[in-house]
């Protein structure tokens, strides 16, 4: 993995090496900021490779960039970009889809790498963005046609919360996550999905789907674990699918929607366990959705095969 962070560098040069060496030599685009705010300049990036792609997230003060034909020239590649901002957000001018998009927070772009772009932020404001850079040569869904697809947001795409659930799982390396080429391959082929370039009912893109509404609903499940009454029918409601059809989004992890719901409570029993000295073992239980001590006591043994104040100990005193 790829980490790097301002604070290692003098403030006035700061802005300068992000420029020259973050933006042009590693992502291909021009960088401006007034000369007076140049000096309180910030910013961190990482970037790892995942399963064939490149995994990246940037955070740092305001700022323009684009990406111009001397960038492109400069630095070229075949590549579907899936972009998310995360916070901040701005507007975004592209060259083939004429005319300003707006790109609020929590916002996914899809574009090709080799498109052109003008970006600038709406506040002075720090800003979040992660980004998915996928290669296309040898991809059975790659075409030609691609290279045209210019920056543009997709957030009122019906798409777009199972996306965000997978890019989040991708970016987490979520213990959930099968093979990694998998998981590019169905996150390039919901981005294309979104914009037309696929069509949703051919059987890859539909497994493609599958796997984001999967993720979509253990982000869920994470979410309400402390509703006793959590059910298949209300998470099946919130992915508009019928809770038949999300019993089958658990079966290629190997768990059942209840198997799995449990193990999230789980976990969340055993952090709390560990960070809450002054809560009781009841308080926590009932917390996290239990709503049967005899219950819990024994998915928890079971799981980790002593008593959760056992554990307690256990825990309390790793952390020592």
């Amino acid at each position: 993995m790829l980490r790097f962070t301002t604070d290692d560098i003098a403030a006035r040069d700061r802005f300068d090496h992000w420029r020259e060496v973050r933006g042009k030599g590693l992502f291909g685009v021009t960088i401006e900021l007034e000369p007076e705010k140049r000096a309180r300049f910030r910013g961190r990036m990482k970037a790892e490779e995942y399963g064939g792609a490149i995994v990246s997230e940037l955070e740092a003060s305001a700022y323009r960039v684009s990406r111009t034909q001397q960038d492109v020239a400069r630095l070229s590649g075949d590549n579907l970009l899936i972009s998310w901002q995360v916070a901040g957000g701005g507007w975004l001018e592209t060259g083939r889809r004429q005319g300003l998009h707006r790109v609020g927070a929590s916002a996914m772009t899809i574009g090709h790498s080799d498109q052109t772009y003008k970006a600038t932020p709406d506040s002075d404001r720090d800003f979040l963005y992660r980004v998915i850079k996928i290669p296309l040569a040898g991809r059975d869904f790659a075409s030609r046609e691609l290279i045209d697809l210019s920056p543009a947001p997709i957030d009122r795409s019906s798409l777009t919360q199972p996306m965000l659930a997978l890019f989040s799982a991708i970016g987490a390396r979520d213990a959930a996550l099968g093979d990694p080429a998998d998981c590019i391959d169905a996150m390039g082929r919901l981005g294309l999905m979104a914009t037309g370039k696929l069509p949703l009912h051919d059987p890859e893109n539909r497994t493609a789907l599958r796997m984001a509404l999967y993720h979509m609903a253990c982000a869920i499940l994470r979410r309400d674990l402390r509703r006793p009454e959590l059910s298949p029918a209300h998470v099946a409601r919130e992915l508009s699918i019928s809770p038949r059809q999300l019993h089958i989004l658990f079966e290629p992890s190997g768990l059942s929607f209840a198997r799995t719901l449990v193990g999230l409570r789980l976990e969340r029993v055993r952090s709390l366990l560990r960070n809450r000295p002054e809560r009781t073992v009841a308080e926590i239980a009932y917390a996290c959705g239990f709503d049967s001590l005899a219950t819990f006591y024994r998915a928890f043994r079971a799981a980790y095969g002593m008593t959760p104040l056992d554990a307690r100990t256990e825990l309390y005193a790793g952390a020592q």
